[in-house]
This record gives structure tokens, C-alpha cells and sequence, in this order.
């Protein structure tokens, strides 16, 4: 990965509709350039190119983080088991008091409350659960923020 492919993935962040003609002319270099290292940086998995809705404007206003413990036998099918849930946009396996923890993201304080009394809790091996519901959002950016040296 060199300072162009940096460039590429930092304006694709900032605009991730900026065109190829567009990189190239920040860049300096051709567009046929820029369209070959697009691909690469995609192809090789450094980067993916997304649509990521707004869940408020959609009518989701309710995002929460539910942390859970459980038992060790059953850590990965409980991950996997809240990975296949819709309303469930993130998951990580932590070290700590928290084994796993969940992003969500629902319409409704009802719709969390049924999501958490009807699927979570009751998924095999889960031992407890925390909830922490989100007020406020103050940064909200996906994945590693690159930084363009030249902006």
C-alpha cells in the first residue's frame, strides 16, 4: 500500500461517490491508473464500497449496544446465532468481563424489548446481558480512517 492507494481510499471515504476521472485529477496521475488500483484495492479485500443507509432517517431510531456473558463452550454459535439477526449490525468476541458484544439497531423500544426477551435471551448459552442505550451520536464512521497526506 503506497501514498496513492492512501489517497484513493481517503477521498473514497470522504466522497464515495467521487468518480475515477475525479481521483485522478486530485492524484496526478491518469484515470486508467486510478481505475486499476480501485479494482486491486477492492479485489485484494483492502477496501469495500458500500451504501450505508441513515437508520434515523429510515425510521430506526433506537440503536443500542448489548454486551453479554457466556458460557465459554458456547461462544462462537452465540456469536454466529446474533450475527443471523437482522436488527444486529456488529459483533466482536471480547476478552474481559464482556464475552461478546452486539450493535442494534430497531424501531422501537418495543422492538428492542421483544428482540432481547424473544431471541436473544433465549439463544443457548447466554448467561446475561447489559443494555446501553444510545442518546446521542457524536461520531459515527466505518472502518479505519485513512488520512490523505496531501488534504
Amino acid at each position: 500500500m503506497d501514498k496513492l492507494d492512501i489517497t484513493i481510499i481517503s477521498t473514497l471515504q470522504r466522497d464515495g461517490t467521487a468518480t475515477n476521472a475525479e481521483i485522478a485529477r486530485r492524484s496526478g496521475v491518469s484515470e486508467e491508473t486510478i481505475r486499476r488500483r480501485r479494482g486491486r484495492l477492492i479485489n485484494d479485500g483492502y477496501m469495500k464500497v458500500v451504501g450505508i443507509p441513515n437508520s434515523q432517517k429510515m425510521g430506526f431510531d433506537i440503536q443500542a449496544m448489548v454486551s453479554l456473558q457466556v458460557d465459554a463452550s458456547h461462544l462462537d454459535a452465540v456469536s454466529e446465532k446474533l450475527a443471523e439477526l437482522n436488527e444486529v449490525t456488529w459483533v466482536v468476541i471480547s476478552t474481559g468481563s464482556v464475552d461478546v458484544f452486539a450493535w442494534v439497531v430497531v424501531r422501537s423500544i418495543g422492538e428492542l424489548s421483544d428482540l432481547l426477551s424473544k431471541s436473544v435471551s433465549h439463544i443457548e448459552g447466554v448467561r446475561r446481558t447489559e443494555t446501553f442505550v444510545s442518546i446521542a451520536t457524536i461520531k459515527d464512521s466505518h472502518g479505519l480512517k485513512m488520512t490523505d497526506v496531501d488534504n
